[in-house]
């Protein structure tokens, strides 16, 4: 990703972190990135592409999270608490993160289309964000596929594995939408994992 465009998402994020993204206005943001609010448009053509690519990035960036958390230890039990606690922290300290997960959109944040839009774009990062952003349910899809596929050497049986590894997504999920108490999510998900066959 070009240096130009990044630090432009960084700044829209920061914004976004002080004010609603109503407020939030381009020329503020090009400027605390240090470029034109001409380089700002050609990156993203207008303020819902900038939006777009945000929530592209987060996204790409919490599915990253999952990648590292999944290969975070030796034993599946482990890989599948860390990912759980992964998923927790990311929604807890990044509102659009949260917002991804659980379809829950309030006025202090942009809200993308998760459809298609049309995008002329001739930068190939904003035809990527232009593209679908992931729903929810997407999102409890692509962990646990993530999560099988990395798994799945360890020779457990796929469709138990398919799962163990739903149940922790949505165990986790239920933790952003009602955090729980004293033991967090990694307590929940070891009780939980301790009467499955993973």
């Amino acid at each position: 990703m070009p240096a130009a465009r990044e630090s432009l998402l960084e700044a829209a994020y920061t914004a976004l972190a002080r004010r609603p993204w109503a407020a939030v206005r381009m020329v503020d943001v090009a400027a605390a990135a240090g470029v034109s609010r001409q380089t700002l448009y050609n990156e993203f053509g207008s303020k819902e592409g900038l939006a777009r690519a945000l929530v592209r990035r987060e996204a790409d960036g919490y599915l990253a999270g999952v990648e590292r958390a999944l290969g975070s230890h030796a034993e599946v039990r482990e890989r599948l608490t860390a990912t759980a606690e992964w998923m927790a922290l990311a929604a807890r300290d990044n509102v659009l993160v949260r917002a991804m997960l659980t379809g829950c959109w309030n006025e202090r944040l942009p809200t993308p289309t998760l459809s298609a839009v049309p995008s002329s774009s001739a930068v190939p990062a904003q035809r990527r964000a232009d593209g679908p952003l992931p729903s929810p349910g997407d999102f409890v899809q692509i962990v646990r596929d993530r999560a099988v596929a990395v798994l799945a050497a360890s020779g457990r049986d796929g469709g138990e594995l398919a799962r163990s590894c739903e149940l922790v997504v949505r165990i986790a999920l239920s933790c952003v939408a009602a955090p729980p108490g004293e033991g967090g999510v990694g307590e929940l998900v070891r009780g939980v994992l301790s009467r499955q066959p993973v």
